[in-house]
C-alpha cells in the first residue's frame, strides 16, 4: 500500500510538472489579443527584411502561439524562402479549416499568427541561402502526410517545418520544445535531429528521446517536452518553450 502511495504521488507530481507551464499561461489569460480569428490580426510584424530591397537570397524560420487554447501548450511553426533577385517571399506551412493542406504561396514571411507575435527562430541568408532554398522545395513537395492532419501528436503544422528542415541537407535548425509534432516520425523510430548533429528515437510521438548539440536534451512525455540546453544555457519547459541565454541557430551577424 506504501508503494502504490509513493508511486501515486510521484505521478500526480510528475503530471503537474508537465502541466505547470501551460496551466500558468492559461491563468495568465490567452496568448492572443484578438476576441475572434477572424479579426485577429495578420499583419507583417516587421522582422523580416524587404523584399524590395534586399538583394540577396534569405532564408527564415517562424513560430508563434498557436491559436486558442492551444496556444498554452505549442506554437505553430513556418518557413518563408526568398530567392536572390525576388521581390517576394514565399511562406511554406500547413494550414487550413477542418481540411489541412501543405501551403506554398507568397506572402509576408513575418505575418502574424491570428494575433501572435511571431518569434525568428533561424535567418540564413546570401550563398548559403541560395544553395538551400532548391532543397527546400523538393523537401515541400515530397512530404508524405500532405492529407494528414492530427494536432496531437501528430502529424501536424510542426511535423512539416521538422520534416523540410531534416529533409534539406544543410538547413540545421532547432525547433523549440514545444512545437508539439515535431517528434512525429510516423513509422520511424529514430531520426536525425532537425538541428543537425544529434539522434532522436519516438513513439509515434507519445513518447521520445532526443539529443543533439543545438537542441540539446529533450524528453518528451505524452507529447510534452521538458530539457536542458547546454550549448544555450536554457532549460526547457512544457509550455513555456525554451528560457536560454543564447540562441543556437544561425543568425545573421550584427554587420549583415
Amino acid at each position: 500500500m506504501t508503494r502504490m502511495l509513493k508511486l501515486t504521488a510521484w505521478f500526480f507530481v510528475g503530471l503537474f510538472l508537465l502541466l505547470a507551464g501551460p496551466l500558468l499561461l492559461a491563468t495568465s489569460g490567452s496568448p492572443h489579443s484578438a476576441e475572434s480569428w477572424q479579426t485577429a490580426s495578420r499583419d507583417s510584424a516587421g522582422i523580416a527584411p524587404s523584399p524590395q530591397s534586399t538583394e540577396e537570397a534569405v532564408i527564415q524560420v517562424y513560430g508563434a502561439r498557436a491559436w486558442s487554447w492551444r496556444g498554452y501548450f505549442a506554437v505553430h511553426t513556418w518557413i518563408s524562402t526568398k530567392e536572390k533577385g525576388a521581390d517576394e517571399y514565399y511562406v511554406h506551412q500547413v494550414t487550413g479549416w477542418r481540411q489541412y493542406v501543405v501551403s506554398s504561396r507568397p506572402g509576408d514571411p513575418d505575418r502574424r499568427w491570428y494575433g501572435a507575435e511571431p518569434q525568428l527562430y533561424a535567418d540564413l541568408r546570401g550563398e548559403e541561402a541560395e544553395r538551400l532554398i532548391p532543397g527546400i522545395y523538393d523537401a515541400v513537395e515530397t512530404y508524405p502526410y500532405p492529407t494528414q492532419y492530427e494536432a496531437w501528436p501528430g502529424p501536424n503544422s510542426n511535423t512539416f517545418v521538422a520534416w523540410v528542415i531534416r529533409e534539406t541537407e544543410g538547413l540545421d535548425v532547432a525547433l523549440p520544445n514545444h512545437a508539439i509534432g515535431k517528434d512525429y516520425l510516423g513509422d520511424q523510430l529514430a531520426a536525425a535531429v532537425p538541428g543537425g548533429s544529434g539522434y532522436q528515437v519516438s513513439l509515434g510521438g507519445y513518447f521520445g528521446l532526443l539529443v543533439g548539440v543545438r537542441e540539446g536534451l529533450e524528453l518528451n512525455i505524452l507529447g510534452l517536452s521538458l530539457g536542458i540546453n547546454p550549448l544555450g544555457l536554457g532549460v526547457k519547459l512544457p509550455g513555456i518553450g525554451e528560457l536560454a541565454l543564447r540562441n543556437t541557430n544561425p543568425m545573421p551577424s550584427a554587420s549583415e
